[in-house]
């Protein structure tokens, strides 16, 4: 389960990171973009939220199996 708190937490860090980048880039840069860039944009945005919430939920399962505190 330490392997799985680990992978989690860094999939959680990874995400949040793209996340934000696919934000800037579907909206405020968005000119600076073709179509089907900013199409990529948006559905990252999608699959890097979706992808907070599984690691986030993965980092909640192993921290209950090791008896960690669960917030």
């Amino acid at each position: 389960m330490n392997k799985l708190l680990s992978i989690s937490n860094g999939s959680l860090l990874a995400c949040a990171i793209a996340l934000a980048a696919s934000i800037l880039l579907a909206y405020p840069f968005a000119e600076l973009l073709s179509m089907p860039g900013q199409i990529f944009a948006h559905i990252g945005t999608l699959l890097f939220a979706t992808g907070i919430k599984i690691s986030y939920v993965a980092r909640l399962v192993s921290q209950r199996a090791l008896g960690l505190p669960v917030h």
